[in-house]
């Protein structure tokens, strides 16, 4: 099993975002900071492809295989699939609010059956030797009992799970589109912290709209690990900083201009192993120049879908050039 400073910073699973494409970009960007899939379904690995499900890079680990499901026998045997696949880590989804999942009774729903969560860990744990997780929020629909989370975790810790990702936002079964659940249901950091003080022997991690190297430090001081999910992805220069600020490692020498450089390498390597085109690699690195003179101009080319036949050193050229980039400003 691999070695790292399990949960003190990670990049949230997001669905159609958190590819291995994006993971690599991630990593490129910190070698510390622990990735996560997008949610992997149960149904997906036991009936389909699973290495189009299952498959990454070396270079990803640490690296952690979200799963979702309800059944205990089927995440058990998905969580051998992920070990097999050389995961770090295996983590099971009770906090996702979408209607599709809900109808294959897993997600937020589950945290209404905090026995059924336990059993599945007790499973998981039986079957893998690698790390078993639980990421949930913190209530359902607009019960904001502090009693309910509570008992959740407990339940769910004497099934064996020892880690909790608490996404600190109610979830909102109905009413709500997955993306307004990310916004609308309030924040409350204070219930993760009494989570804390009340299991102390548990590792907590908190999700949530953290947008800064401040507000991550700050949370640190009161809990095990940080996720970041949405700035993590339209910022991921955002990630530079982390080795240093978080893990105790040197400043990082990457620069904007060496990170394109590897993606274009992956880009080519993606042609040549997978007949991977570069245009779907790419487009988790529009933001890579958030906030520069110039991104807006670069962004635009990255994403022009009448280059997708140009070879992507060539679309790195024209990005740089033919539309007025201005190096001299990408520090």
């Amino acid at each position: 099993m691999t070695t790292f400073q399990a949960h003190r910073v990670s990049v949230a699973p997001m669905m159609d975002w958190t590819d291995a494409h994006c993971r690599y970009l991630h990593r490129l960007l910190s070698r510390h900071t622990l990735l996560y899939t997008e949610m992997v379904t149960t149904g997906a690995l036991l009936h389909g492809d699973v290495p189009r499900h299952l498959r990454f890079n070396a270079e990803e680990h640490p690296v952690a295989l979200q799963l979702g499901g309800s059944e205990p026998a089927d995440l058990a045997r998905c969580a051998q699939l992920g070990e097999e696949w050389g995961y770090d880590e295996i983590n099971i989804n009770c906090g996702c609010p979408s209607e599709r999942v809900q109808r294959g009774a897993f997600g937020a729903c589950l945290m209404a059956e905090p026995q059924l969560v336990a059993d599945c860990v007790r499973a998981m744990r039986d079957a893998v030797d690698v790390p078993v997780t639980v990421k949930h929020r913190i209530g359902v629909d607009k019960t904001e009992s502090y009693e309910f989370v509570r008992d959740f975790v407990g339940t769910v810790a004497e099934g064996g799970c020892t880690t909790f990702i608490v996404h600190a936002r109610n979830a909102w079964l109905k009413g709500l589109s997955p993306k307004e659940n990310r916004e609308i249901p309030p924040l409350r950091y204070e219930l993760v912290h009494r989570l804390k003080r009340d299991f102390p022997a548990l590792t907590f991690s908190i999700n949530g709209g953290f947008t800064t190297e401040d507000q991550i430090a700050e949370q640190l001081t009161q809990l095990d690990g940080v996720m970041v999910g949405r700035e993590a992805y339209h910022n991921p220069w955002f990630l530079a900083g982390w080795d240093a600020a978080f893990f105790g490692a040197a400043p990082s020498e990457a620069t904007r201009e060496s990170i394109e450089e590897q993606m274009v390498v992956y880009m080519e390597r993606m042609a040549a192993e997978q007949g991977t085109g570069w245009y779907s690699i790419a487009r988790h690195m529009l933001g890579l120049r958030h906030g520069l003179p110039g991104a807006r101009r670069w962004r635009q080319v990255w994403s022009d879908h009448r280059l997708k036949a140009t070879p992507p050193r060539e679309v790195m050229a024209m990005a740089h050039t033919r539309y007025g980039f201005d190096e001299t400003k990408s520090a």
